[in-house]
């Protein structure tokens, strides 16, 4: 399999999906004749023409709204934000439009519309440029919501969202766009709702998504320095999400600690404990813990960032609690 840069994987499956059917279309700030802010729309508009990736005005709310729109009379468009938390400003049309039309419509309308873009740290961006803020929108009935953290993810999910009938946020880690990885050629999908487990081990879980899987895995690896086996759960898409592989991973290992980017309050990391305590509670042989980004907005000072955001050390302290192998 070749190896491409995360931004390339999606490059990939924007291609492929628009040379497949036509009614695909890109539409966004900055993705035809910049080619992407971050280059993940190269060399499309020569490719496909400006009719199909199409460069809109500061806008969010504006263009957001002409996607549904598109969608609703038959197209697929997916619409580029240029960071999620410029996506605050079309939560309107998202919210109130896209998840919320087929309940509406009793079913006569689909919106197959993908909204897709960075989110969470992107190094030293401060905090209106640093937000993880998948667990706002898995809040909403009518949205499905991924966050891949490998190329191979990225890409087989992405073609699996523009083919869904559903409105689909993919939450794309900043971080991640120069990542690589081994990324199956031609028609490969990834299912949307379906976990991974990206390690295996007996001694506890690890759960996480996104960018945090690769913190996760380095806690991992510390772990395994100290004989504890750890077991790493990517969940992949956050909704719907795939409590079976959750709960046979706890159900095996009777301990759970869960890894998130984002804030502790009302995070996605409190649903994933309530559905592991209220499925799995007599298989626990400990409380579930959470590792999450501290309760503060982000730096722009690197130090005071990288503090503030979750760490091999904390995770593996919190693995050792679980373990009762150190104090609270």
């Amino acid at each position: 399999m070749p190896e491409l840069m995360y931004r390339e994987a999606l490059n990939h499956a924007l291609a492929e999906e628009m040379e497949r059917d036509v009614r695909v279309f890109l539409m966004g700030e900055e993705v035809g004749r910049y080619q992407g802010a971050f280059k993940v729309s190269l060399g499309l508009l020569d490719r496909f023409g400006s009719a199909r990736v199409v460069d809109a005005p500061i806008s969010e709310l504006g263009f957001s709204g002409i996607g549904i729109g598109a969608a609703m009379v038959g197209l697929r468009p997916i619409v580029e934000m240029m960071t999620w938390n410029f996506a605050v400003l079309a939560m309107d049309q998202i919210v109130n439009n896209a998840a919320k039309l087929r309940h509406m419509s009793g079913g006569q309308l689909r919106c197959p519309i993908v909204f897709r873009g960075p989110g969470g740290a992107g190094g030293r961006l401060s905090s209106q440029h640093s937000q993880a803020l998948e667990a706002t929108y898995v809040h909403f009935p009518g949205l499905k919501v991924i966050a891949p953290a490998t190329p191979a993810d990225a890409k087989g999910m992405l073609k699996a969202a523009i083919r869904d009938d559903n409105p689909v946020i993919q939450i794309e880690a900043e971080r991640l766009y120069a990542v690589r990885g081994q990324v199956p050629e031609g028609e490969h999908l990834v299912p949307l709702g379906s976990a991974d487990l990206k390690r295996h081990g007996k001694d506890l879980t690890l759960i996480t998504w996104s960018r945090m899987l690769y913190t996760t895995l380095e806690a991992a690896r510390l772990l395994e320095r100290e004989g504890i086996d750890s077991e790493v759960v990517d969940l992949r898409t956050l909704r719907p999400l795939d409590e079976e592989t959750v709960l046979d991973s706890v159900r095996k290992t009777n301990r759970a600690v869960i890894v998130e980017e984002g804030w502790p309050w009302c995070g996605f990391g409190a649903s994933v404990a309530d559905v592991i305590q209220s499925q799995a509670f007599d298989e626990l042989d400990a409380p579930v813990l959470r590792v999450t980004g501290l309760d503060v907005n982000l730096s722009y000072a690197a130090n005071l960032e990288a503090a503030a955001q979750p760490n091999a050390e904390r995770i593996a302290a919190a693995a050792r609690r679980v373990l009762y192998l150190e104090e609270a």
